[in-house]
C-alpha cells in the first residue's frame, strides 16, 4: 500500500510539467482581443506565427510586455461536505520579441514567452494533500526565427524553440509520517513552428501556424522525503532521504487558423481556431534510480494512464480606432478543458472556461502602449477520478490583466 500512494504522488507532481493547459497571455494587445493571431502591427506577432514578422509595417520592431494571472479553485467532497479553496500566489506571465527587415525578402526576430508556468497552493492538510500541497511550475521558451516574402501579400516563416523549464513540488506521504519534495531545475527541450502569412487585400489578414510539441526531458531529478530515516533503505533513498528520477515530458502540438478583417478603416475584427494535441498524454512513465515504487516488470519504473484528449479553442476579437491613436479592444474565447471528470488531478486543476477580454491601447509617434484584462468563466466539474480515489465537485475562477509596450523604431 505504501509504494502505491507514492508511486502516485511522485507521477502527480511531475505530470505538471505537462500543463494540463496552456496559458494564453503571449501579447497584451492579442489578449484584448480574445487572444487572436492575424495582427502583425508590431513584433508581438513573431510568437504567434513566425511568418508574420514579414507584414510588421517597420524595420525594426520591438515589443514587451507582462502579465498578472490570479486564480482561485475550490474542491468539495460530497460526501463530507468539507471544502477547500488554494491560496494562489499572483503568477506573472512575460514576454519579450524584437523583429528586423533584412531586405524586402528576408526578416529575422527572436521571440521570449512563458506559455506554461502557475503556481498552485492548497493547505497543508487538505483532503487531497497526498496528490499536493504547492506545485510550482516555471517554463521558457526561447525562439529564434527567419521569414521569407514571396511577394507583397504572401510569406512563409520558421522558427527554432529551444524550451527551458523547472518544478518545485511538496506533498505529503501519510502513511510514513512526512512530505515529499519533486524537483527539477534543468528540464529541457526543443521543437520547431512553422506558418504562413496572407495579405491577399488590404482587408484581409490570414495567420496559418503550427507549433510543434516540445518534449521536456527530465534529467536530473531530485525526490527528497522528508520521513524517518529508518525508512531510508527499504526505499532505496541516500543518507539525505533522496533518490533520482527521469521522465520524458511532451508539450502538445498546436495548430491556429486566424483572420482579421477591417470591416471599415478605423473597425477590424478577428478571429482564431486553435485546436491541441493533448492526446499524447495517453500515459506517462518514470524511472528511478533506485525506489522500487513502479508497476512494471523492472519496479523502478512507473506507468500511469492518462487519457487526455484534444482539445480546441474558438476565439473573436475586435479593434475600433476612436482617433489615429486610441484604440479600444473587445473579445471572446471558449477554451476547452483537455480531460474529462474522470481524469480530473488537483495539481493542473482544468475547467471549460468561457473567457471575456478587453483593452485599449494608445501610440505616442512610434512608442505604443497597450493595456487589456480577462475574466474566466470556467465550467463546474463533478470530480470522479478513480485512479486517484478522489471525488467531489470542483470550481474555479480567474482573473488576468497585462501591460505590454512596442516600439517600431523606423
Amino acid at each position: 500500500m505504501k509504494r502505491i500512494l507514492i508511486t502516485t504522488a511522485l507521477l502527480a507532481g511531475v505530470m505538471t510539467y505537462a500543463g494540463g493547459f496552456r496559458v494564453s497571455l503571449q501579447g497584451v494587445k492579442q489578449l484584448a482581443m480574445a487572444h487572436t493571431s492575424a495582427h502583425a502591427e508590431d513584433a508581438s506577432v513573431a510568437f504567434f506565427n513566425p511568418a508574420g514578422i514579414s507584414f510588421i509595417p517597420n524595420k525594426l520592431s520591438v515589443a514587451v510586455g507582462a502579465f498578472g494571472a490570479k486564480s482561485e479553485v475550490e474542491y468539495q467532497n460530497l460526501s463530507t461536505l468539507q471544502s477547500y479553496k488554494t491560496d494562489n500566489p499572483l503568477g506573472t506571465p512575460l514576454y519579450a520579441a524584437i523583429a528586423y527587415k533584412v531586405n524586402n525578402t528576408i526578416s529575422v526576430g527572436v521571440s521570449v514567452t512563458t506559455p506554461f508556468g502557475s503556481t498552485v497552493k492548497w493547505d497543508d492538510n487538505w483532503a487531497g494533500n497526498e496528490m499536493v500541497q504547492k506545485m510550482e511550475l516555471k517554463s521558457f521558451y526561447f525562439q529564434p526565427m527567419v521569414s521569407f516574402k514571396f511577394n507583397d501579400w504572401a510569406s512563409i516563416g520558421g522558427s527554432f524553440i529551444y524550451a527551458k523549464g523547472s518544478v518545485d513540488w511538496d506533498k505529503a506521504v501519510n502513511q510514513l509520517g512526512g512530505t515529499l519534495n519533486i524537483n527539477d531545475e534543468k528540464a529541457s527541450g526543443t521543437g520547431f513552428g512553422l506558418g504562413f502569412y496572407f495579405r491577399p487585400s488590404d482587408k484581409l489578414d490570414v495567420s496559418i501556424a503550427y507549433r510543434s510539441p516540445v518534449i521536456m526531458k527530465a534529467k536530473n531529478g531530485t525526490a527528497t522525503f522528508n520521513i524517518s530515516s529508518a525508512l531510508y533503505p527499504n526505499l532505496g533513498l541516500n543518507a539525505q532521504g533522496q533518490d533520482a528520477f527521469t521522465a520524458n515530458l511532451p508539450l502538445v502540438e498546436e495548430y491556429t487558423l486566424g483572420f482579421t478583417y477591417k470591416v471599415t478603416p478605423k473597425w477590424l475584427v478577428s478571429a482564431d481556431f486553435n485546436y491541441h494535441g493533448w492526446e499524447r498524454y495517453n500515459k506517462l512513465t518514470l524511472d528511478f534510480a533506485n525506489a522500487p515504487v513502479g508497476n512494471q516488470t523492472d519496479l523502478t519504473v512507473q506507468t500511469t494512464p492518462k487519457n487526455f484528449k484534444n482539445s480546441k479553442t474558438f476565439r473573436f476579437g475586435t479593434q475600433y480606432m476612436f482617433t489615429e491613436k486610441f484604440a479600444g479592444r473587445l473579445g471572446y474565447y471558449y477554451d476547452e478543458s483537455p480531460y474529462k471528470d474522470e481524469n480530473f488531478i488537483p495539481e493542473t486543476p482544468s475547467f471549460n472556461a468561457s473567457v471575456f477580454t478587453g483593452g485599449i491601447g494608445y501610440k505616442f509617434g512610434k512608442f505604443g502602449v497597450d493595456l487589456a484584462a480577462a475574466l474566466s468563466f470556467p465550467e463546474s466539474r463533478d470530480v470522479r477520478n478513480a485512479y486517484y480515489n478522489f471525488y467531489g465537485q470542483a470550481k474555479a475562477k480567474s482573473l488576468y490583466f497585462g501591460l505590454g509596450l512596442s516600439y517600431n523604431a523606423f
